[in-house]
């Protein structure tokens, strides 16, 4: 089939971020990186992880005409360190505790390869608690001064009890109390887009639980590797972590759009 590159000029995305790409009318099936990619109103959905290489990408898009191809750049980004004090036990864990966490990672890896049908109402993402950003996705994190894995969510800092509300339809694919995140409750939103919500203090849905927009998952807690009561926010956009409020703010930009032309 013949290959079309895209006229407009290439969107650019830093490492953590999403981009947006608008898709031409009658595409028939988007590919990334060798996967489907998320399409949600007219738009090519992609996630870019923390350690992605800068440089050019291309989504290839199925048409009547034949592939066309849609380009966008990689941008690095330099992300702020935190330094958090928690229990030694959740910096240095027993090996019965490093058990338990593989097994609760297994679990956690199974939601985030979750591939089920996307929907179409989507649009809106809400913000799934009231309460100001404190730590920030991204960050190179020291815990009790000793380096781990960069930050892979955004924290809001509430107050135990505050409601975790779903910030968009979807369905309830694993509750626990896990070694790291605490009390824990992931959303499958259909299309590889994975939600999480950890440390809580309660837990108020169950697996299999369909969630409306707003609706109560939970409440802030300080359950888990926390030094104080907060919400732990995770998005995955097919199996890639990237930074809640650059989501929301590319994300929340779609509603109503449509694709290019021709």
């Amino acid at each position: 089939m013949p290959s079309l590159l895209a006229t407009a000029a290439a969107a650019t995305v830093e490492i953590g971020g999403i981009v947006a790409l608008a898709l031409p009318e009658g595409a028939t099936g988007v590919r990334y990186q060798n996967d489907d990619a998320l399409v949600v109103a007219g738009h090519a959905v992609v996630g870019v992880p923390l350690d992605a290489a800068p440089g050019r990408r291309s989504v290839t898009v199925a048409t009547a005409a034949g592939e066309r191809v849609l380009e966008f750049t990689v941008l690095a980004k330099q992300y702020p360190e935190r330094h958090v004090t928690v229990s030694q036990r959740h910096v240095d864990p027993s090996p019965d505790d490093l058990e338990r966490y593989r097994r609760e990672a297994a679990v956690q890896r199974a939601a985030y390869a979750l591939r089920t049908e996307t929907r179409n109402d989507l649009v809106p993402f809400e913000r799934p608690a009231a309460g100001p950003a404190s730590s920030p996705f991204g960050a190179r994190s020291f815990f009790n001064g000793k380096p781990r894995s960069p930050h892979a969510g955004l924290d809001i800092a509430a107050a135990t009890g505050t409601p975790v509300r779903a910030p968009a339809p979807g369905v309830v694919a694993v509750t626990g109390h896990y070694f790291f995140n605490g009390k824990t409750v992931i959303i499958d939103h259909g299309g590889g887009l994975v939600t999480m919500y950890c440390h809580l203090s309660r837990v108020d849905v169950a697996k299999g639980d369909e969630v409306d927009r707003g609706h109560i998952l939970g409440a802030v807690g300080k359950t888990g590797r926390a030094s104080g009561a907060h919400l732990h926010w995770t998005v995955k956009v097919r199996g890639v972590t990237v930074d809640p409020a650059q989501f929301m703010a590319v994300f929340n930009t779609l509603d109503g759009e449509d694709g290019e032309d021709g």
